[in-house]
């Protein structure tokens, strides 16, 4: 969706340094301004606040007087050398000027290759040491950013941006915005959405700041940058931060655009109200915005979201018709949803009132007809695709693959099927298994001339691992770089790590993660804490405490609780608990709290170690943090709540009735209920009946003892109660053997 600001750039930065200024102010803080038509970025600009102003450097140490070096290098550059000039100034005695540093860095990010982004990584780290990072301007350090995005290195551009916020430089929109948009795509690896509403705010407050406008002009945002922390919220399904920014549009002179509600359709989805689709269309329509086919596109794919492919197909079908009145045949599919609007919400007034302000067309949803599409539109590719999709999550196979075909045979080229609709079958075949057919399929599309992809093969690696037929996967993943020409990427080679733990390869596993990184590919935190799942699953809990330090000097991702649960995990199935209480503590000392799945690793490892004490004391730990969760809001434990599985609990209360701790293992029966998880009385009345059955049936036992005896035999009795077997409750005899005069 956010791929058009990328798109901006490419087209506007095909000759970006024709008009590079041959001199730049060098000192950050003032207020000129050299302004360069031809390129996005203005190339000597450097902006400030006044309230950052503590450089203390000389100015004679940062004299523009150009050495012959810098001619020379200012030469090569200008004449589009950049390998040469790469090479002079790593040669070079002395740092460049400002001028050829700052040129220098915009070329190599312009180059967008992985060696020329190092190598301008290598002169801003180079600058940063000697601090002398203000010799670059706004423009190569805003190029850099988003050569960053570009390149996947998120976080490197996320920091550089921050890094000239805090330097007083101002980064232009398209490039700020450019890292905000990646920022609020989905991912695996951190939470971005987060991260993109903070950097849009901390950029938004540093324009406000420079009390003339007009020099932060190029650094406001635009209707793309909303679009983008829009997204954000959208992501996040935040509808009371989604109107505020909405609301902040016009302070910026920014008009929403189709897109903007676009992405509120998502919100939509993401907040689980459909009966407001129709709502955003109409609103599309009644404020006249210029419209497009992708508010279509949006709204078949949010009932696919939902599940409604009944209300996607119509849609589909009244295009198909040329039927201009879309918004009347939705009224009519959600006639019960409208005139149950606002009943069924009611307990979130404050939601319902913001939405109410993001579509004021709610207050009469039952008034004016609908109103018509400016135009009728035929379903094209991605429509018809859209609907697949649908059919494949409901694993109507049949249908998916009959639509293919009657797209192949539709008159209109626009709705002919492409790698992407191909591609939705093959992820539906592989999904019941299909295999052979999925692989029928691929050789269908070469045969056409329809290119597939990397997410093709990799779907179809997926597939091959899931089944554990791995010398097929990589079999698939030769063709797919010797005869297909598909460089594998990073979800190529976690895949297939993924199989080798299935079929329990962890020396395979280590030498496609070796192989990935051979190719130049940065492993991601899927990648180290896979790794170090087939370590501790093949119970070398040492090796993946080395794949865990590697993944901690790397700084393009960032070690989070699974890779922390992973070392816990590996010497727990070893029975090693003291060590994985090591774990435990250290990663509490780093900022981490243990959740579900690092006490249920802990449980699993107490059950194989047969340390049932440790049991009573993980117990505790457990149920202070549900408490926690139980006093919500009044609690100000720093330790936060937990909300326990079935899993843990029922691991807990196992060890306990082993033990004979029946107190505790009712407490955890207990929080079990409360938790709304059923418990296996058949599982512990078996366990009961066989380990306990004869318990305090000693007649010779010391009188000191059994008085110690008595909580735990009221222990007991409390818990055959539960379990509904005879017991001092109803005042008859527990016996396992049979009375005299039975059988």
């Amino acid at each position: 969706m956010y791929t058009t600001t990328t798109l901006f750039l490419q087209s506007q930065l095909q000759s970006p340094f024709s008009s590079f200024s041959h001199s730049s102010n060098p000192f950050p803080y003032t207020s000129t301004l050299h302004h360069s038509p031809l390129s996005i970025f203005n190339p000597t600009r450097s902006l400030s606040l006044p309230a950052t102003a503590n450089y203390t450097n000389n100015p004679s140490d940062l004299s523009l007087t150009a050495t012959t070096s810098d001619q020379k290098l200012l030469t090569l550059l200008r004449q589009r050398k950049t390998e040469e000039a790469w090479i002079l100034y790593t040669h070079s005695t002395h740092l460049p000027n400002t001028t050829c540093l700052s040129r220098l860095v915009s070329q190599l990010s312009y180059q967008n290759s992985k060696s020329s982004l190092t190598r301008a990584q290598s002169i801003v780290t180079r600058l940063r040491h000697e601090r002398q990072l203000h010799r670059l301007d706004a423009n190569s350090l805003g190029l850099l950013a988003v050569s960053a995005v570009k390149s996947g290195h998120v976080l490197y551009a996320v920091s550089l941006v921050k890094s000239m916020l805090r330097s007083g430089y101002l980064p232009h929109v398209k490039a700020w915005s450019a890292v905000v948009s990646c920022l609020a795509s989905p991912t695996d690896d951190y939470d971005g959405a987060k991260e993109a509403l903070k950097l849009f705010k901390s950029v938004t407050r540093c324009i406000r700041m420079f009390p003339d406008p007009d020099m932060a002009a190029e650094s406001r945002p635009d209707t793309a940058a909303f679009n983008a922390v829009l997204n954000a919220c959208a992501n996040l399904g935040d509808s009371k931060m989604f109107l505020k920014v909405f609301d902040e549009m016009p302070q910026w002179g920014v008009v929403p655009d189709a897109l903007s509600y676009n992405i509120l359709i998502k919100l939509c989805c993401r907040i689980d109200r459909k009966n407001l689709l129709v709502f955003v269309l109409e609103r599309v329509l009644q404020l006249g915005i210029p419209f497009c086919i992708t508010t279509l596109h949006s709204l078949v794919a949010a009932y696919v979201d939902f599940g409604d492919l009944g209300t996607a197909e119509k849609i589909v079908q009244s295009m198909r018709e040329q039927r201009r009145d879309v918004c009347k045949i939705l009224r009519e599919t959600e006639s019960n949803l409208l005139q149950d609007f606002g009943t069924s919400h009611d307990d979130d007034e404050e939601e319902e009132c913001v939405l109410r302000k993001l579509l004021p067309n709610l207050m009469n949803p039952s008034g004016n007809d609908p109103p018509l599409l400016p135009k009728a539109y035929a379903p094209d590719t991605r429509i018809y695709t859209s609907l697949m999709k649908g059919y494949m999550k409901a694993g109507r196979v049949a249908d998916t693959v009959r639509m293919l075909e009657a797209m192949r045979h539709e008159d209109d080229s626009a709705s002919h099927p492409d790698h992407v609709s191909y591609t939705t079958v093959v992820s539906a075949l592989v999904k019941t298994g299909s295999m052979d057919r999925a692989r029928q399929v691929l050789s269908e599309m070469l045969r056409i001339g329809v290119a597939a992809n990397r997410i093709t093969y990799n779907i179809l690696l997926k597939g091959y691992c899931k089944q554990l037929q791995m010398v097929k996967a990589r079999e698939l993943l030769k063709e797919m770089i010797d005869d297909a020409g598909i460089q594998p990427d990073v979800v190529s080679y976690n895949t297939l790590i993924d199989g080798c733990i299935l079929v329990d390869d962890s020396a395979g596993a280590l030498a496609l993660f070796n192989e990935m990184r051979a190719r130049g590919i940065a492993p991601t935190k899927i990648s180290y804490t896979t790794l170090m799942k087939a370590f501790a699953f093949s119970g070398q809990p040492k090796l993946a405490n080395k794949v865990f330090d590697e993944m901690v000097n790397d700084r393009q991702v960032k070690v989070d609780v699974i890779a922390w649960n992973m070392l816990v995990e590996g010497y727990c199935r070893l029975g090693l608990v003291e060590e994985a209480k090591k774990v435990i503590l250290k990663m509490k000392e780093n900022g981490f709290h243990p959740d579900v799945g690092t006490y249920g690793s802990l449980a699993n490892g107490i059950t194989l170690a047969r340390k049932p004490g440790e049991a009573l004391l993980l117990w505790n730990e457990v149920k202070e943090r549900c408490e926690v969760r139980k006093e919500g809001n009044k609690s100000d434990s720093p330790v936060p709540p937990l909300k326990p599985d079935e899993g843990l609990l029922d691991t807990l209360a196992d060890i306990c009735v082993r033990a004979a701790f029946f107190r505790k293992a009712l407490e955890i029966v207990a929080c079990m209920e409360e938790n709304g998880i059923s418990p296996n009385k058949t599982k512990f009345t078996r366990i009961y009946v066989e380990m306990h059955s004869r318990m305090f049936t000693s007649k010779h036992a010391s009188m000191a003892r059994q008085q110690r005896r008595v909580e735990r035999k009221r222990a007991a009795e409390a818990f055959k109660f539960w379990l509904g077997l005879p017991n001092s409750y109803y005042g008859s005899e527990w016996r396992l053997e049979p009375m005299d005069g039975y059988e």
